[in-house]
């Protein structure tokens, strides 16, 4: 026990230090954390020599960090995913698995005979770091564009995907189909019952203790070990029973509370987690690099060709197709996870396997974070030399060349960018001033807004707005008013001020309208050429302080009704 108190003092020491050293270099703390647990390790300096220090750690963590994920995967998502989310998860799923399942065999890993690498390090292959996923996105607010739901989505089935995995993986050693039904019902009656109590006796209990924090927090730790143990009694796993007592939880009214109460534990605990997968990564050798290089590879390859193929012919366009590929070219935290559950079911010939994925994780989460934080000059360059393999973009196709062409269309009013604020106002036009509809055509690279505007018979150029030539073609030198409403936040390879200079230039006549975020920014639009700055701020500004003086005179029921009238029908291309 004064070992275990020991132990678990070096690896929190070593993830604190490691940790500062990670967020100044602004790397992912997981890398930290893997780092000072190869550092304290047998293959580091040593200071961790138990076995068992180490696998009671390890368990711990692992059980927390299970319990936190299915806390934090949400079921409505996976049911409201759309058509091109689903058979993109499907395909890269299932083809990353198939392919990974080939590759390893042919490289010689076992497959069959009580070991299973090949399928361990195929699963492992097929998953994406959500944490790096997330904050990336996060940070260059991409979360809520087309390409953002796409990746999100992918995740989440992924998600859902180990879950069938740790379902049938204690199993794996006799995959009989009456063993499999078997296994099938179990997991059917832990999960039955798990939402059962979740959905019928939980809410009454957590009810009478909301107002006391610590025994919210005692409350989930019990349940998260209560129905590991049944997972544990049905003979599945206690990891398993953490996981689905998470699910069950997070459709649970008291999910947020449940989790602020824990995350603290949480983190301590998956801290805990990563540092012994750290105590297990073997010294890296030549053999073992190469094989590290072959695995990070082989993830970055399968990734691009399974997730771009199904949205290229889908017709998602090339740069819809290849950013999602190049967001999800990581391996997942829950890679690191299935690996160490097979090392404890002895499924695997060699700890070297472990070593792979762990050190490949590391590789790919500090490539993969520079990748997408470059996603968008990346695929500006990637696009022609795939048009010259003779892959065709959007604006390639017949439709376009029948309705979009804005030159030969005469447009008087071209939107530069198309979002929702584009969105609205276009629906605007249609509502007040139909007359004025023939007029207007659109230059965006959208597929979900292009398709849209289509079916509106609203010309569209597909296309960069940040490109000259795309800007040509649109005819905007012809137009008679040039509107930009896209932020800066989301245009990509430009700004407002860069494309209303541009647009002076190609149209000195035009009357401009930009849009700024900041304030000091509208000066200089104005000073670029633009016409007129809408600046959303000011006008949300107004319309907040209406519903304010409103709700002061006991009329907020009256503006709420002309809210309802105005939303009544309305049918906006990005509703």
């Amino acid at each position: 026990m004064h070992e275990l108190i020991r132990d678990i003092t070096y690896c929190t020491v070593a993830a604190w230090v490691l940790g500062l050293g990670a967020q100044f270099a602004r790397q992912p703390l997981l890398l930290a954390y893997l780092a000072g647990g190869f550092a304290l390790g047998p293959m580091g300096f040593g200071f961790i020599q138990s076995a068992e220090s180490i696998s009671a750690i390890s368990e711990l963590g692992l059980i927390f960090l299970l319990f936190m994920i299915g806390l934090e995967i949400d079921l409505k998502k996976i049911a409201s995913a759309g058509r091109s989310i689903t058979l993109t998860a499907l395909v890269q799923i299932l083809g990353g698995i198939a392919l990974g399942i080939i590759f390893f065999r042919l490289c010689g890993f076992p497959l069959g005979a009580g070991k299973w690498d090949a399928l361990y390090l195929a699963v492992a292959g097929a998953l994406s770091s959500t944490v790096i996923v997330v904050k990336m996105l996060y940070d260059k607010e991409e979360l809520d564009t087309l390409t953002g739901r796409i990746t999100l989505g992918v995740l989440v089935l992924q998600d859902l995907a180990v879950i069938l995995f740790l379902a049938i993986q204690p199993n794996l050693e006799n995959l009989a189909p009456g063993v499999l039904l078997l296994s099938l019902i179990r997991v059917t009656v832990l999960v039955a019952a798990t939402f059962a109590v979740s959905r019928y006796v939980l809410p009454a209990i957590f009810r009478g203790v909301a107002r006391v924090p610590e025994l919210m927090q005692v409350g989930a730790i019990a349940w998260c070990f209560l129905i590991g143990e049944f997972g544990q009694r049905l003979h599945l796993s206690r990891e398993m029973g953490a996981l689905v007592a998470g699910v069950a939880l997070s459709t649970f009214p008291y999910a947020l509370d449940v989790t602020a109460k824990v995350i603290s534990l949480r983190d301590f605990f998956v801290t805990l987690f990563f540092v012994a997968i750290g105590m297990q990564i073997p010294l890296p050798t030549g053999s073992l690099v190469v094989w590290v290089l072959a695995f990070a590879a082989f993830v970055v390859v399968t990734r691009m060709a399974t997730v771009f193929t199904p949205l290229y012919l889908m017709r998602r366009g090339l740069r819809t197709s290849v950013i999602p590929g190049l967001n999800l070219c990581q391996v997942s935290e829950f890679s690191l996870v299935v690996l160490a559950l097979g090392a404890s079911a002895g499924h695997l010939a060699s700890p070297a396997t472990r070593g792979i994925v762990a050190l490949a994780f590391t590789l790919l989460a500090v490539v993969s974070t520079f990748g997408m934080a470059k996603s968008d000059s990346l695929v500006r360059a990637l696009i022609p030399w795939l048009k010259k393999c003779g892959l065709r973009d959007l604006d390639d196709v017949s439709a376009d060349a029948q309705i979009a062409g804005a030159t030969d269309h005469g447009a008087r009013i071209v939107f530069v960018g198309f979002f929702r604020t584009a969105s609205s106002l276009l629906e605007e036009l249609q509502r007040r001033y139909p007359e004025l509809v023939p007029e207007v055509a659109v230059v965006d690279f959208s597929p979900v807004a292009r398709d849209g505007l289509l079916e509106r018979h609203v010309p569209v150029i597909y296309g960069d707005v940040s490109h000259r030539d795309t800007l040509v073609h649109a005819g905007v030198d012809k137009a008679e008013v040039l509107i930009s409403t896209v932020p800066d936040s989301l245009l990509k390879g430009t700004t407002n001020a860069r494309l209303v200079r541009l647009l002076r230039k190609l149209n000195p006549t035009a009357k401009i309208i930009a849009t700024a975020d900041v304030l000091a920014q509208a000066s200089e639009l104005l000073d670029a050429g633009a016409d007129y700055v809408n600046v959303p701020r000011l006008r949300q500004a107004g319309d907040l302080l209406e519903a304010v003086c409103a709700a002061r005179e006991g009329v907020l029921d009256q503006k709420r009704a002309a809210l309802r009238e105005i939303l009544l029908n309305r049918d906006e291309v990005l509703a």
